[in-house]
């Protein structure tokens, strides 16, 4: 089994590519401390099953990844080729997911895909502090409320976002 110790972006990499490209800026500069996988980052597949082989790549970074982070805008619940289905891959694998809402809302929207919608994700607003906060804390509560039987969507409380001074 492999070392499960990446995060996971899935994203629409049409419309929303300069989100995940600001997240790469702000590991850059130091601003947080995380580190992960850009699925859309793939070799044109080198044979005639295109579908297949970019699947079977992305098995291969989920495989590698603890947790993942759903990048949601406007068209990412319109999108069922690969995006959906590295949800329900995440979902299979028993993964924490993060829905970050890049309109800001702290809560699932309307905008969350079909695959998550009444999942155990947490959903919190596009921000540095916040995703990190995020990806340091959902895993243990994730695995906690699992354990409680626990299903549906998570937001924090206003109390971490003024903690976070955010």
């Amino acid at each position: 089994m492999a070392y499960r110790n990446k995060t996971y972006v899935c994203f629409d990499g049409d419309t929303d590519m300069h989100y995940y490209r600001m997240m790469l800026a702000w590991v850059e500069s130091d601003k947080v401390s995380f580190d992960f996988y850009n699925a859309h980052d793939l070799n044109t597949a080198r044979d005639t099953s295109q579908e297949e082989s970019i699947k079977r790549q992305l098995r291969e970074r989920l495989a590698n990844s603890k947790l993942m982070i759903v990048l949601i805008g406007e068209k990412t619940r319109f999108l069922r080729k690969f995006v959906q289905w590295e949800m329900e891959s995440a979902l299979r694998l028993d993964m924490p997911i993060i829905g970050v809402n890049l309109n800001g809302s702290r809560v699932r929207t309307s905008e969350c895909p079909a695959a998550i919608k009444d999942e155990l994700v947490i959903y919190v607003p596009f921000g540095a502090k916040i995703i990190e906060y995020a990806m340091n804390n959902w895993p243990e509560s994730y695995k906690r409320h699992q354990t409680n039987g626990d299903t549906g969507p998570y937001n924090y409380k206003e109390s971490v976002y003024k903690e976070l001074n955010i």
